[in-house]
Formats: C-alpha cells, sequence, structure tokens
C-alpha cells in the first residue's frame, strides 16, 4: 500500500506539472512584501499546532482526563513530524495515543481524545465551507468547483451523522479487546458518554476546532498573497480550503501530494488563478506544514520518556 501511495502521488503531480510547464515562472519576485507573508504563513502553521493541542487538551479535560498542554503538545510535534515527515497517515495519531497512555496509564481514554479531537473537523470543516459560499455569493456559481466542495462538506457531514446514529443504535464493546473500526466505534461511544456528563465542555471542544481551522485558512490566505494570487482571498479559502483539508487526508497517497494540488487547481482555476500557481500553493503549503513538522524530532527521538514508562500500553495502542 506505501508503495502504490507514492506511486499515486508521483503520478498526479508528474500530471499537474506536465500541465504548467508552457505558463511561465510560477515564483513571484522576491521582496520583503514576499518575506513578511511567507513569514506570517509560517507563524500561523506554527500556531495551528499549538491550537491543536489545546483542542486535544480540551478534549481530555471535557473527558475528565486533565493533562499539561506542554507535554501535548510534545507528544503533538512527534506526531506530526511522524506523520509528516514519515512516510505515513496514521502513524502519527498511533504515537499520540501511546504516549499519552504512558503518561497517564489509560489506553482507552487516550485512544478515544485523539479520536473525538479527530472527529471536530468533520463538523467544523463542513460549516466553514458553508459559511465561505454565503459570505460570497458568487462562488455559488463555479461549475464544477463549488458542486465538489459543497458535495464534499455535505457527505462529511452524512457521515459523520451516520457514525452517531451507529454509535446511538449499539454500544460497542472494550477498546482494548476489539480491533480494525470496532474499536474505533468503542472509542467513539467513549468519547461521547464522557462528554454528555459536560455539554460546555463539549462546545468549547467545537471553538477551538473552529480556531484551529480559521488558523489554517489565514495561513493559506498568507501564503496565496506571498505567491502573488490575490484571488486566493479569505471568502474563497473559507470556501474551499476545507474540501481540501477533507480529501487530503484520505489514504491514497503521501501527506497529500497530488491530491492537494490537483484540488486547488479545480477550485481556483475560475477565479483566474493560473494552475501553475495554484500547484505552487498547494506545495508552498506542504513545503510549510513539512517544516513546522521537522520541530517535532526532538520531541519523536526523547519525548516518550515518562515516569510511568509501561511497554504494555504502546502495544495495546498497536493491537
Amino acid at each position: 500500500m506505501l508503495a502504490l501511495r507514492i506511486v499515486v502521488s508521483a503520478g498526479m503531480l508528474w500530471f499537474l506539472l506536465t500541465k504548467i510547464e508552457s505558463q511561465g515562472a510560477v515564483l513571484p519576485e522576491w521582496t520583503t512584501s514576499t518575506a513578511l507573508w511567507l513569514a506570517g504563513a509560517m507563524a500561523l502553521t506554527l500556531l495551528s499546532i499549538v491550537l491543536s493541542a489545546w483542542r486535544w487538551q480540551t478534549v481530555l479535560h471535557a473527558m475528565g482526563r486533565p493533562a499539561p498542554l506542554r507535554r501535548l503538545l510534545s507528544h503533538y510535534l512527534a506526531g506530526q513530524f511522524v506523520a509528516n515527515v514519515l512516510p505515513t497517515t496514521i502513524g502519527g495519531d498511533v504515537l499520540r495515543v501511546s504516549r499519552l497512555a504512558r503518561d497517564n496509564g489509560r489506553v482507552p481514554d487516550s485512544f478515544a481524545s485523539v479520536v473525538l479531537e479527530r472527529l471536530t473537523g468533520w463538523l467544523v470543516l463542513p460549516l466553514i465551507t458553508f459559511l465561505g459560499l454565503a459570505l460570497n455569493p458568487p462562488l455559488q456559481d463555479l461549475g464544477r468547483a463549488t458542486q465538489i466542495a459543497f458535495s464534499l462538506a455535505c457527505g462529511t457531514l452524512v457521515a459523520l451523522v451516520l457514525l452517531l446514529v451507529a454509535v446511538a443504535a449499539h454500544r460497542w464493546g472494550d477498546i482494548d479487546a476489539d480491533k480494525g473500526w470496532r474499536r474505533f466505534l468503542a472509542a467513539v461511544t467513549l468519547g461521547l458518554d464522557r462528554l454528555r456528563a459536560q455539554p460546555r465542555q463539549a462546545f468549547s471542544v467545537i471553538a477551538v476546532g473552529f480556531a484551529y481551522q480559521l488558523t489554517l485558512i489565514a495561513a493559506a490566505v498568507m501564503a496565496a498573497r506571498a505567491l502573488g494570487i490575490p484571488a486566493a482571498g479569505p471568502t474563497a479559502l473559507l470556501a474551499f480550503f476545507p474540501a481540501v483539508a477533507i480529501a487530503q487526508v484520505l489514504p491514497i497517497s503521501i501527506s497529500g501530494l497530488g491530491v492537494r494540488e490537483g484540488l486547488f487547481a479545480l477550485f481556483l482555476r475560475p477565479l483566474g488563478v493560473p494552475t501553475a500557481q495554484a500547484v505552487a500553493l498547494g506545495i508552498l503549503l506542504y513545503v510549510l506544514n513539512l517544516l513546522v513538522s521537522l520541530l517535532g524530532a526532538p520531541a519523536f527521538a526523547v519525548g516518550g520518556r515518562s515516569r510511568d514508562d509501561d511497554p504494555a500500553a504502546e502495544e495495546a495502542v498497536h493491537a
């Protein structure tokens, strides 16, 4: 599967690059303004990691399992390093669960917290797309671009509803005993049971989730400005960036390479953005995320140490 995903990423990137060969230079003239936009995009990308850790902390607090933000940030950076620097899409989450379980000795709660933190995107991202389309009505009439973004948003919400229905219809078993989808559903059941006892905390989780995604969109806006793409403004990226974020996590490529760039080309072309610039925006966002993820190398190397280091916890996570 890894080899297939590498081939898919390379194939999609090759196809896109052949489409932009005749479009001339992509990179803008290097100016102070360009440097400032890039610096802002990098700073916001780093801030998004902090907000991710805060979102995770908020989930844990709502579940009655508080954890220090500094420790969670270390785990999150290590997970980002694994997920974005190493060729995998789930290894980062496995590492986060394993290291948190080492800290608190509770594998089920740790696993459920990571699952719920991820699930907030299933609600937040579609709502942001709807917001962007509502704020800028002309975006509703861009043909296939609008249809695909709207369909991905609706499909994600439908998947979330079906998941909640499946959880409500059946009491899924023990996280430690189950595997695969049954273990995933058991984690959702455990997390939701904890959140029902503290509904106000559940709203806090969603609020932090919005802050995280909006920060990523602001970083994308700054990156677009650095590349000289004014058409990729705030409302346009509110509408289309969530669709890119949803699609790029599908396990069909390495770190979304090819998928992200192709979707940016699809969504921004009706706004007058050349394919070359749209692809460059996708690659730039990938590079920014990669650079920030490299900061997790030290945390990956030493951050798993804890006073209650328990090898059995990691074995349970991988079961």
